[in-house]
């Protein structure tokens, strides 16, 4: 038995003794990126269902489909970490696991489908296990409520109990979960949180990255870094300054122009960015913009011309396909649709907050909008904020084009070396490297 605790704590670690064995009726885990919260959780599920026979688990996401390479994986990567893979029937069709020498089960389900996710039952022993993964999705707490009414159900022997884990990432302090869980913990709830400090299992380059964000994103940092409640006002981006950015010839293979366009007349401005991306450094620097009303598709072009920019790639607004077609008509014959679709705009915006920005001095439009690009009170079906739609012209335009930076992989020149014969025919003061 003491061999079995020794062995158990190597494979899990240390940090949540506590979590590990709450038995209250709510087991609410909040915690940054890295914190080891799911892999902790998965372990733990696993371990408690062959160790207590009758016991089975339903795990829950706010989509269905969202299981297979999130829940699912971490639970078998849980099953070969404590090398009991050989014990556990895995089906994607039906998404579920079964224990084999009892016939114990984990089943998946979804809140895109409640009224199925309340008739979920098990055939061997109790479902008295609910493990709801990302509840920040959760964004409608009555859906909560038809779950937490339906299952776990039923009297349970002793020493059986049902329970209802809770794990996410804690991204607004405005969502239900903060209100109901944390701010007035009931009698039957037991709250933690917890961060990658706590993580002995990340090397020194996962902790270099939870150091760089600290450094250009001090609010994404107290969320996915310290596991804290996000701040539900304030500015879009943060991490940015004003300043001129001189790039010394050594570091110009890391950067590479990218450029925008988002189209305006009336009402909005036509509003196109220029900038440079660093993706080793995880800097960017803004220094062109334009930014006018009433332009018509033929000075947008010319515009671009005179900037200079006529043969390079931009990414356009994809709701402007006749525009985009004027413009390639017109001598812009690199642009390129926007890529949209759902969370494209908080996606984006993620990703932007990963580099440090500079803006140039001249850039004063986009100096403005990012001193007054703000979250709105409206979320998604996540309980995610979503940014206000205004002042966001160049914003937006920078966003389209940042969906390029990924795809951009810097590569260091190699030094050139002369040959023998190479040396024969050039002075050896011409500047050949040897």
């Amino acid at each position: 038995m003491t061999t079995s605790e020794i062995k158990m704590s190597q494979i899990v670690g240390g940090g949540y003794e506590e979590f590990w064995n709450c038995q209250k009726r709510y087991r609410v885990l909040k915690g940054g990126k890295g914190s080891k919260k799911s892999a902790t959780t998965a372990l733990n599920f696993i371990y408690r269902i062959m160790r207590e026979e009758n016991t089975n688990l339903l795990v829950v996401r706010q989509v269905m489909n969202t299981h297979r390479d999130s829940t699912f994986a971490q639970l078998k990567w849980a099953q070969e970490r404590l090398k009991v893979s050989s014990l556990w029937n895995n089906t994607v069709s039906p998404l579920e696991m079964v224990y084999k020498p009892t016939g114990q089960k984990i089943i998946f389900r979804g809140f895109d489908d409640v009224l199925k996710l309340a008739s979920t039952t098990v055939s061997k022993g109790y479902l008295n296990y609910v493990w709801i993964e990302e509840a920040f999705e959760i964004s409608d707490e009555a859906d909560f409520d038809l779950l937490d009414l339906s299952v776990p159900r039923g009297k349970l022997p002793p020493p059986l109990y049902k329970q209802t884990t809770i794990t996410f990432n804690p991204w607004s302090d405005g969502h239900w979960l903060k209100k109901r869980f944390f701010d007035n913990t009931p009698d039957n709830a037991q709250v933690f949180s917890t961060n990658y400090l706590v993580n002995e299992f990340l090397d020194e380059t996962d902790r270099y990255v939870f150091e760089k964000m600290k450094q250009l994103n001090p609010r994404k940092y107290d969320v996915a870094g310290l596991g804290n409640w996000g701040i539900s006002e304030g500015l879009v981006f943060e991490n940015w300054r004003v300043a001129v950015k001189n790039i010394p010839q050594e570091d110009e293979y890391k950067w590479k122009s990218f450029f925008g366009l988002d189209y305006g007349y009336t009402n909005d401005p036509t509003a196109f960015v220029a900038f440079k991306a660093n993706p080793i450094d995880k800097e960017l620097y803004i220094y062109a913009e334009v930014y006018e009303k009433k332009m018509l598709n033929c000075h947008i072009a010319q515009r671009i011309k005179d900037m200079g920019f006529a043969k390079e790639r931009i990414r356009a607004d994809s709701a402007e396909p006749k525009s985009n077609d004027d413009l390639r008509r017109l001598g812009i014959g690199r642009i390129v649709p926007s890529v949209k679709g759902r969370d494209s705009i908080l996606n984006g915006i993620a990703a932007i907050c990963e580099y440090s920005i500079i803006v140039a001095p001249n850039c004063k439009n986009m100096i403005r909008e990012l001193s007054s690009y703000v979250y709105d009170d409206k979320r998604n079906e996540r309980g995610q904020k979503l940014p206000k739609d205004s002042e966001n012209h160049l914003c937006d335009a920078l966003r389209y084009a940042f969906e390029d930076v990924k795809f951009f992989r810097p590569e260091k020149p190699q030094r050139k070396t002369a040959s023998v014969q190479d040396i024969s025919n050039k002075d050896l003061n011409g500047g050949w490297d040897i």
